[in-house]
Protein backbone atom coordinates (compact mmCIF):
# COMPACT_ATOMS: atom_id res chain seq x y z
CA UNK A 1 0.00 0.00 0.00
CA UNK A 2 1.22 3.46 -1.26
CA UNK A 3 1.51 6.63 1.72
CA UNK A 4 1.27 9.77 0.91
CA UNK A 5 4.68 10.66 2.47
CA UNK A 6 7.60 11.80 0.12
CA UNK A 7 10.17 9.53 -0.69
CA UNK A 8 13.64 9.34 1.16
CA UNK A 9 14.65 6.46 -0.66
CA UNK A 10 17.06 8.38 -2.61
CA UNK A 11 19.90 8.84 -0.19
CA UNK A 12 19.87 5.03 1.19
CA UNK A 13 19.86 3.54 -2.98
CA UNK A 14 23.00 5.53 -2.93
CA UNK A 15 24.74 4.69 0.12
CA UNK A 16 24.14 0.80 -0.90
CA UNK A 17 25.02 1.67 -4.48
CA UNK A 18 28.40 2.87 -2.92
CA UNK A 19 29.38 0.51 -0.30
CA UNK A 20 28.91 -1.86 -3.19
CA UNK A 21 31.51 -0.03 -5.11
CA UNK A 22 29.11 0.36 -8.10
CA UNK A 23 29.02 3.46 -10.67
CA UNK A 24 25.13 4.40 -11.50
CA UNK A 25 25.99 3.09 -14.98
CA UNK A 26 27.40 -0.36 -13.70
CA UNK A 27 23.83 -0.63 -11.16
CA UNK A 28 21.56 0.44 -14.05
CA UNK A 29 22.90 -2.39 -16.03
CA UNK A 30 22.16 -4.96 -13.55
CA UNK A 31 18.38 -3.24 -12.64
CA UNK A 32 17.85 -2.90 -16.13
CA UNK A 33 17.08 0.50 -16.22
CA UNK A 34 18.82 3.66 -17.58
CA UNK A 35 21.89 5.62 -15.12
CA UNK A 36 19.61 8.87 -15.76
CA UNK A 37 16.89 7.64 -14.43
CA UNK A 38 18.98 5.95 -11.39
CA UNK A 39 20.43 9.69 -11.00
CA UNK A 40 16.92 11.06 -10.58
CA UNK A 41 16.12 8.68 -8.30
CA UNK A 42 19.22 9.16 -6.36
CA UNK A 43 18.86 12.46 -5.97
CA UNK A 44 14.93 12.84 -5.38
CA UNK A 45 13.91 13.82 -8.61
CA UNK A 46 11.93 11.07 -9.96
CA UNK A 47 10.24 8.39 -7.47
CA UNK A 48 10.78 4.80 -7.80
CA UNK A 49 8.33 2.64 -7.80
CA UNK A 50 8.10 -0.34 -5.75
CA UNK A 51 8.62 -2.59 -8.43
CA UNK A 52 11.78 -0.47 -8.88
CA UNK A 53 13.12 -0.84 -5.17
CA UNK A 54 12.38 -4.64 -5.25
CA UNK A 55 14.51 -4.68 -8.48
CA UNK A 56 17.06 -2.59 -7.66
CA UNK A 57 17.15 -3.83 -4.26
CA UNK A 58 18.34 -7.65 -6.03
CA UNK A 59 20.93 -6.08 -7.97
CA UNK A 60 22.82 -4.48 -4.96
CA UNK A 61 21.91 -7.81 -2.84
CA UNK A 62 20.56 -5.70 -0.02
CA UNK A 63 19.40 -8.05 2.98
CA UNK A 64 15.82 -8.63 3.57
CA UNK A 65 15.56 -6.20 6.22
CA UNK A 66 17.23 -3.67 4.95
CA UNK A 67 14.92 -3.65 2.03
CA UNK A 68 11.84 -3.38 4.53
CA UNK A 69 13.86 -0.29 5.27
CA UNK A 70 14.52 1.08 1.42
CA UNK A 71 10.74 0.21 1.13
CA UNK A 72 9.52 2.29 4.26
CA UNK A 73 11.19 5.31 2.60
CA UNK A 74 9.99 5.13 -0.25
CA UNK A 75 6.61 5.30 0.60
CA UNK A 76 5.74 1.52 0.68
CA UNK A 77 4.28 -1.15 2.53
CA UNK A 78 7.60 -4.09 3.76
CA UNK A 79 7.63 -6.67 1.15
CA UNK A 80 9.01 -9.49 3.75
CA UNK A 81 7.49 -10.85 7.07
CA UNK A 82 9.40 -10.86 9.96
CA UNK A 83 9.16 -13.94 11.94
CA UNK A 84 9.61 -15.78 15.67
CA UNK A 85 11.23 -18.79 14.82
CA UNK A 86 8.74 -20.69 17.24
CA UNK A 87 5.80 -19.39 15.03
CA UNK A 88 3.50 -21.82 13.54
CA UNK A 89 4.63 -20.24 10.12
CA UNK A 90 7.86 -21.50 10.72
CA UNK A 91 6.88 -25.26 11.88
CA UNK A 92 8.68 -26.35 9.23
CA UNK A 93 12.04 -24.45 9.55
CA UNK A 94 12.07 -25.66 13.06
CA UNK A 95 11.82 -29.34 12.00
CA UNK A 96 14.73 -28.60 9.45
CA UNK A 97 16.72 -27.00 12.11
CA UNK A 98 16.26 -29.80 15.09
CA UNK A 99 17.12 -32.36 12.03
CA UNK A 100 20.30 -31.39 11.47
CA UNK A 101 21.68 -30.76 14.71
CA UNK A 102 20.56 -33.88 15.79
CA UNK A 103 21.95 -35.71 13.29
CA UNK A 104 25.28 -33.59 13.52
CA UNK A 105 26.15 -35.26 16.89
CA UNK A 106 28.33 -36.16 18.50
CA UNK A 107 29.89 -33.14 16.61
CA UNK A 108 29.03 -29.77 18.16
CA UNK A 109 26.36 -27.67 15.93
CA UNK A 110 24.52 -24.30 16.46
CA UNK A 111 22.05 -22.15 14.99
CA UNK A 112 22.65 -18.36 14.85
CA UNK A 113 20.88 -14.91 14.32
CA UNK A 114 22.08 -12.35 12.20
CA UNK A 115 24.02 -10.91 15.64
CA UNK A 116 25.42 -13.85 16.05
CA UNK A 117 23.48 -14.84 19.10
CA UNK A 118 22.91 -18.52 19.59
CA UNK A 119 19.03 -19.70 18.67
CA UNK A 120 19.70 -23.35 19.30
CA UNK A 121 22.39 -26.29 20.03
CA UNK A 122 22.91 -29.63 20.08
CA UNK A 123 23.92 -31.41 23.28
CA UNK A 124 27.84 -31.72 22.04
CA UNK A 125 28.44 -28.06 22.10
CA UNK A 126 28.70 -28.91 26.11
CA UNK A 127 32.14 -29.71 25.06
CA UNK A 128 32.74 -26.26 24.28
CA UNK A 129 30.57 -24.62 26.54
CA UNK A 130 32.68 -26.04 29.60
CA UNK A 131 33.64 -23.91 32.65
CA UNK A 132 32.01 -20.71 30.28
CA UNK A 133 30.31 -18.47 32.99
CA UNK A 134 26.66 -17.49 32.74
CA UNK A 135 27.13 -13.97 32.03
CA UNK A 136 28.53 -15.07 28.61
CA UNK A 137 25.43 -17.66 28.50
CA UNK A 138 22.58 -15.78 29.51
CA UNK A 139 20.12 -15.59 28.12
CA UNK A 140 21.51 -16.37 24.83
CA UNK A 141 25.13 -17.15 24.20
CA UNK A 142 27.00 -14.63 21.38
CA UNK A 143 29.61 -17.01 19.27
CA UNK A 144 31.87 -14.07 19.31
CA UNK A 145 31.70 -13.10 22.85
CA UNK A 146 31.63 -16.60 23.73
CA UNK A 147 34.90 -17.18 21.61
CA UNK A 148 36.99 -14.06 21.98
CA UNK A 149 36.10 -12.88 25.92
CA UNK A 150 38.75 -13.66 28.53
CA UNK A 151 36.22 -15.71 30.30
CA UNK A 152 35.03 -17.50 27.79
CA UNK A 153 36.92 -19.51 25.21
CA UNK A 154 40.01 -17.45 24.60
CA UNK A 155 41.40 -18.46 27.76
CA UNK A 156 41.09 -22.20 26.36
CA UNK A 157 42.38 -21.27 22.92
CA UNK A 158 46.06 -22.76 21.90
CA UNK A 159 45.85 -20.31 18.70
CA UNK A 160 43.83 -17.19 20.04
CA UNK A 161 45.56 -14.76 18.33
CA UNK A 162 44.66 -16.76 14.72
CA UNK A 163 41.36 -17.16 15.75
CA UNK A 164 40.95 -13.45 17.07
CA UNK A 165 42.05 -12.20 14.04
CA UNK A 166 39.59 -14.60 11.55
CA UNK A 167 37.01 -13.55 13.80
CA UNK A 168 37.07 -10.24 13.52
CA UNK A 169 37.85 -9.91 10.04
CA UNK A 170 35.10 -12.11 8.83
CA UNK A 171 32.47 -9.48 11.51
CA UNK A 172 34.06 -6.55 10.51
CA UNK A 173 33.18 -7.33 6.42
CA UNK A 174 29.65 -8.17 7.66
CA UNK A 175 29.44 -5.20 9.18
CA UNK A 176 30.63 -3.31 6.03
CA UNK A 177 28.43 -5.58 3.55
CA UNK A 178 25.12 -5.16 5.79
CA UNK A 179 25.37 -1.46 7.36
CA UNK A 180 24.10 -3.26 10.25
CA UNK A 181 24.45 -0.70 13.57
CA UNK A 182 23.97 -3.47 15.88
CA UNK A 183 26.88 -5.65 14.76
CA UNK A 184 29.22 -2.61 14.35
CA UNK A 185 28.05 -2.49 18.43
CA UNK A 186 29.05 -5.86 18.60
CA UNK A 187 32.25 -5.44 16.59
CA UNK A 188 33.16 -2.90 18.56
CA UNK A 189 32.89 -4.41 21.71
CA UNK A 190 34.89 -7.27 21.10
CA UNK A 191 37.55 -5.88 19.19
CA UNK A 192 38.45 -4.34 22.64
CA UNK A 193 38.66 -7.23 24.36
CA UNK A 194 42.71 -7.80 25.14
CA UNK A 195 44.22 -10.03 22.74
CA UNK A 196 46.49 -12.00 25.24
CA UNK A 197 50.00 -13.69 24.21
CA UNK A 198 50.40 -16.86 22.01
CA UNK A 199 50.97 -19.33 24.89
CA UNK A 200 54.69 -20.96 24.38
CA UNK A 201 53.06 -24.66 23.20
CA UNK A 202 51.03 -22.86 20.42
CA UNK A 203 52.76 -24.18 17.29
CA UNK A 204 53.19 -27.87 19.29
CA UNK A 205 49.22 -29.59 18.77
CA UNK A 206 48.21 -32.25 17.02
CA UNK A 207 46.26 -30.36 14.34
CA UNK A 208 50.29 -28.60 13.17
CA UNK A 209 51.44 -29.64 9.65
CA UNK A 210 49.86 -29.59 6.76
CA UNK A 211 46.29 -29.22 6.97
CA UNK A 212 43.46 -28.00 4.79
CA UNK A 213 42.13 -25.33 7.24
CA UNK A 214 44.00 -22.24 7.83
CA UNK A 215 43.03 -21.54 11.14
CA UNK A 216 41.31 -24.61 13.08
CA UNK A 217 40.01 -24.25 16.60
CA UNK A 218 43.01 -25.61 18.71
CA UNK A 219 40.83 -25.85 22.46
CA UNK A 220 42.57 -27.11 25.47
CA UNK A 221 39.82 -29.23 27.28
CA UNK A 222 40.37 -31.85 30.36
CA UNK A 223 40.48 -35.01 27.78
CA UNK A 224 43.20 -33.27 25.73
CA UNK A 225 43.54 -30.40 22.76
CA UNK A 226 40.89 -30.62 20.14
CA UNK A 227 40.93 -29.48 17.12
CA UNK A 228 37.80 -28.46 15.17
CA UNK A 229 36.70 -26.71 12.13
CA UNK A 230 33.43 -25.62 10.90
CA UNK A 231 31.09 -24.64 7.97
CA UNK A 232 28.06 -22.49 7.39
CA UNK A 233 24.74 -23.25 5.65
CA UNK A 234 21.99 -20.89 4.89
CA UNK A 235 18.45 -20.91 3.69
CA UNK A 236 18.03 -20.85 -0.21
CA UNK A 237 15.83 -18.03 -1.38
CA UNK A 238 14.27 -16.85 1.84
CA UNK A 239 10.98 -14.70 1.57
CA UNK A 240 11.10 -14.04 5.63
CA UNK A 241 13.68 -11.56 7.43
CA UNK A 242 13.84 -13.97 10.21
CA UNK A 243 14.69 -17.21 8.24
CA UNK A 244 17.00 -14.92 6.33
CA UNK A 245 18.99 -14.36 8.90
CA UNK A 246 19.19 -17.77 10.31
CA UNK A 247 23.15 -19.46 9.61
CA UNK A 248 23.75 -22.84 10.46
CA UNK A 249 27.81 -23.25 12.17
CA UNK A 250 28.27 -27.32 11.95
CA UNK A 251 32.15 -28.08 13.65
CA UNK A 252 33.62 -30.91 12.45
CA UNK A 253 36.89 -32.45 14.00
CA UNK A 254 40.48 -31.56 12.11
CA UNK A 255 42.16 -35.08 13.45
CA UNK A 256 41.89 -38.50 14.74
CA UNK A 257 41.97 -37.72 18.30
CA UNK A 258 39.64 -35.07 17.79
CA UNK A 259 37.17 -37.08 16.51
CA UNK A 260 37.52 -40.46 18.55
CA UNK A 261 37.10 -37.80 21.68
CA UNK A 262 34.06 -36.68 20.63
CA UNK A 263 32.70 -39.51 19.95
CA UNK A 264 33.60 -40.84 23.49
CA UNK A 265 31.74 -38.02 25.13
CA UNK A 266 28.99 -38.19 23.22
CA UNK A 267 26.32 -40.38 25.60
CA UNK A 268 27.83 -38.40 28.61
CA UNK A 269 27.39 -35.04 26.64
CA UNK A 270 24.00 -36.12 25.46
CA UNK A 271 22.82 -37.15 29.19
CA UNK A 272 23.93 -34.17 30.54
CA UNK A 273 21.08 -31.61 31.49
CA UNK A 274 23.15 -28.66 31.95
CA UNK A 275 24.24 -28.95 27.98
CA UNK A 276 21.77 -28.27 25.32
CA UNK A 277 18.70 -27.40 27.25
CA UNK A 278 19.44 -24.60 29.57
CA UNK A 279 22.96 -22.71 27.74
CA UNK A 280 20.71 -23.15 24.55
CA UNK A 281 16.85 -22.63 25.35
Amino acid sequence: METREPSTAGPLLRDWRRRRKLSQLDLSLLADTSARHLSYMETGRARPSREMLLRLSAALDIPLRERNTLLLAGGYAPAYRESSPDDAYMASVSSALETVLATHEPYPAVVVDRLWNVVRGNSAMSVLMEGVPAHLSEPRPNVFRLALHPEGLAARLVNLGEVRELFLDRLLHQVNTTADADLRALYEEVSCYPAAEEPADAGTGPADGPNPIRVPLRLRTPFGELALFSTMATFGAPADVTLSELAIELFYPLDGFTADTLRALAPASSKNSAAPANVFP
